[in-house]
């Protein structure tokens, strides 16, 4: 599957399902009702490398970022995102996605990466699991998840 660097005329490609996604309110802490422009800045800001995933028709199926979690001494850590287009779940874009990611965060002299905020009931837990994260904490009670009630917030790390 073609993963490459995203350029600006992605984001109307990548917006239906970053929406799709994160209006369901089951798996991102962003608002759902997130404008186009807001959604646009904080997938796209400077910073982050952002990438999208390709089928073979050239349709973006995924999308992917990568920047630093924080600054300063601590700026080898770094925090990325992910999205894929919920009619293409389990056809291993994700992990495409996350193993590319994975590969330039540490290409790029990261020594770790960290998610802040990864709802407990994201089925990606299995996926970030696999991928040798660790849950380093969970904040109980969290997130307000619109099918299970509140549920915790895992944070993930691993090494690169």
């Amino acid at each position: 599957m073609p993963i490459r660097e995203a350029t600006a005329e992605d984001w109307p490609r990548i917006w239906p399902f970053w929406h799709r996604i994160v209006a369901a309110g089951e798996t991102y802490t962003w608002d759902p009702d997130t404008s186009r422009e807001d959604a646009r800045a904080l997938w796209m800001a400077s910073g982050k490398r952002v990438f999208v995933a390709e089928d073979a028709s050239g349709a973006v199926v995924g999308s992917a970022y990568v920047g630093p979690n924080y600054g300063g001494p601590a700026k080898a850590v770094a925090n990325a995102g992910f999205m894929v287009d919920p009619d293409r779940t389990g056809q291993g874009i994700g992990r495409s996605l996350a193993e590319h990611v994975l590969r330039t965060a540490e290409a790029d002299g990261y020594r770790a990466m960290v998610f802040n905020a990864v709802v407990e009931t994201n089925p990606a837990v299995k996926l970030w699991t696999s991928l040798g994260f660790t849950i380093v904490g969970t904040i109980p009670d969290a997130y307000d998840h619109p099918t299970h009630g509140r549920v915790g917030l895992h944070v993930m790390h691993r090494a690169l």
